[in-house]
């Protein structure tokens, strides 16, 4: 197993059951103490999980709480590349688009780039990175000012002043978590107020996120479920969370080939 697959493994762990003791892991994996040690070390670098004597649990998911978008970018990575996938088909020739900030929306802009006459905007520092990394003469790439986040989103009164007078064909909204109570959230003040722009600005809504992100809340609502044109998700979405989305957004697709 490679270092990577191993971490995953780790990180899956650790969430399922809020923390995981390192002898356990030696045993489960096959591995030394030592390699197990590293991997956690190397985790909790990344501010994915909290080291604890003995093993490592779960860091509080708490309201505010804003990961970077390396820690963000590296959970998950096989849900999120279905979810991309997926959405790109709903992206056609000609059209105006927006991608919020956020790690599955980079997943997609990297299906995007090969889709002609396409005219991209977006609040995220990566997302137009990855237009710029492969230009078109026939793309237009919108990147709003603003002031940079931990996630790299730019957000504040430049960000909305730039999105205010702006119209898109469909908003693919980047989201912290999603639940009936709260909707779509984020743990930043700032980036929700641009984001609420970014969905007034849209013809279509379509929030692609990964079903660790269900009865997750962060400290501000960007859009209430019912808002959403389309929820895209994966395969791990539990049975509960695709009945409330199923009654109360336009169209729940679950993404293929995560499982």
């Amino acid at each position: 197993m490679l270092a990577q697959q191993r971490q995953q493994t780790i990180l899956e762990r650790v969430r399922a059951s809020g923390g995981v003791r390192v002898a356990d892991l030696v045993r489960e994996l096959g591995v030394s103490d030592m390699t197990v040690r590293r991997d956690l070390e190397s985790l909790a670098e990344r501010g994915l999980l909290e080291k604890v004597h003995g093993g490592a649990t779960t860091l509080g998911p708490g309201s505010t709480e804003e990961p970077g978008f390396t820690a963000k970018s590296a959970r998950q990575q096989q849900e999120k590349e279905a979810i991309a996938r997926r959405a790109a088909e709903l992206v056609g020739p000609g059209t105006a688009v927006a991608l919020s900030a956020g790690t599955t929306t980079w997943a997609l802009a990297h299906h995007l780039v090969s889709v002609p006459d396409l005219t991209v905007i977006t609040n995220s520092v990566p997302v137009a990175d990855v237009f710029h990394r492969a230009p078109r003469a026939d793309r237009t790439v919108v990147l709003t000012g603003g002031v940079r986040t931990p996630s790299d989103a730019l957000v504040g009164p430049v960000a909305v002043a730039a999105i205010r007078r702006l119209h898109v064909d469909t908003l693919f909204l980047g989201v912290h978590g999603m639940s009936v109570r709260a909707g779509f959230t984020t743990p930043n003040l700032l980036e929700s107020e641009t984001d609420r722009e970014l969905v007034a600005a849209a013809h279509r809504l379509v929030v692609p996120v990964d079903h660790t992100k269900w009865n997750i809340i962060g400290i501000s609502t960007i859009a209430d479920l019912a808002e959403a044109d389309v929820v895209i998700s994966d395969e791990g979405l539990p049975a509960e969370a695709r009945a409330e989305l199923t009654e109360r957004v336009g169209e729940l697709i679950i993404a293929e080939g995560t499982q």
